[in-house]
């Protein structure tokens, strides 16, 4: 079915709405997320990335109903997760928090169908950075397009504005960030080339109130007083971050050029901070940086919906350094620290030494 042209009420209160009376709303105990018990549901994956270039610009977004664990174990102030996420899923993929990289080279138009049929609340999708036709903004209010459950719509996104960027749900706005639904577009210039490793990286506050509330549990989350109390990257928490396959480490090797792209899919500001390490930021919000900009710096400041590339070399003594929001307090799980929104540069000499393999105890890999 096509999407819903929505005027009234419904529409409005996919972006200006300002009280928190929608939001109460639907995350009444008895709502309909609560129809499914939370421990069938399936788990959330880690982000794939999803080459649009090879699936001919072609892709559905689904939203589907999933348990994400942040960190699942009882070591360093754990567990920490959400009991139910409206996750995106890629075509047949996993569905994950944050969703899928859509990744394309310059020049494409890409039609994203977002796949609302076993949804049970509405949504939409906008992307930032690339421009595209009024219809096609994602925003109900401005746009009269409103996905609702049960139906799909497909959204024509020219791939015309060469850089990193982000999408996201733009009904019930924080409301639906707070549940999972946002996801980076990358768009590579024409002729781009890949630095020796290169990592795409998002950071978020999360008040887990809102997902828990969903589950049924008796909290109750207040838009007008939000208190973050989970910090990921990539929708992990240390130290499931270092985790080689669940989490996000950047694993180098001397010499290396290393390319990070980072996003800020919260809604507040992040100072990221690189141990031992100097870069350079090459790109932001899809502008490159002229090269009398790219002065070394070890700490950046990534506003909401901020993206940036920067770019380093891996010329430290090699061992294993952090990368972390340098907001310490959200360097915590719970009351525990470290924690949260921290992750880590490793060596690939230093995957043999005990404190790596300490670490890896703490994050739960056995590889």
């Amino acid at each position: 079915m096509a999407a819903t042209g929505t005027t009234g009420l419904a529409a409005a209160a996919g972006c200006l709405t300002t009280t928190t009376t929608p939001s109460t709303r639907q995350v009444n105990p008895g709502a309909a997320t609560q129809n499914r018990a939370v421990q069938d549901l399936p788990t959330t994956s880690k982000p794939e990335v999803v080459d649009l270039d090879e699936r001919g610009h072609e892709v559905t977004l689904k939203p589907v109903q999933a348990r994400h664990d942040m960190h699942p174990l009882e070591t360093m102030g754990g567990p920490v997760g959400l009991p139910t996420t409206w996750a995106f899923a890629a075509d047949d993929g996993e569905p994950s928090v944050p969703g899928p990289i859509l990744r394309c080279t310059e020049g494409a138009e890409l039609e994203i169908t977002l796949d609302n049929s076993d949804a049970d609340m509405p949504h939409t999708l906008h992307f930032h950075g690339v421009r595209k036709t009024w219809e096609n903004d994602g925003v109900p209010t401005t746009t009269g397009i409103t996905v609702m459950p049960g139906e799909t719509h497909t959204y024509t996104i020219p791939a015309n504005v060469a850089g990193t960027h982000l999408y996201h749900c733009h009904y019930q706005t924080p409301m639906h960030m707070e549940m999972g639904m946002f996801g980076i577009l990358r768009v590579d210039p024409e002729g781009y080339e890949e630095a020796d490793k290169e990592y795409f990286m998002s950071v978020r506050e999360w008040d887990t109130r809102l997902a828990r509330q969903h589950a049924g549990e008796d909290v109750q989350f207040d838009l007008t007083n939000r208190r973050p109390d989970a910090f990921t990257v990539n929708g992990k928490c240390a130290p499931r971050t270092l985790h080689p396959e669940e989490g996000s480490p950047m694993i180098v090797d001397p010499g290396d050029t290393v390319r990070v792209h980072w996003v800020n899919g919260g809604f507040m500001s992040h100072p990221l901070h690189i141990h031992n390490h100097r870069f350079k930021v090459v790109e932001k919000d899809g502008a490159d940086y002229p090269e009398e900009m790219q002065f070394k710096q070890d700490v950046l400041n990534v506003a909401p919906a901020e993206r940036y590339t920067i770019e380093f070399e891996a010329d430290a003594d090699p061992g294993i350094y952090l990368m972390h929001c340098h907001k310490v307090d959200h360097v915590r799980n719970g009351n525990s620290y470290p924690g949260g929104m921290l992750t880590g540069i490793v060596y690939t000499s230093a995957m043999d030494t005990e404190i790596f393999a300490n670490l890896m105890d703490y994050a739960g890999y056995e590889g």
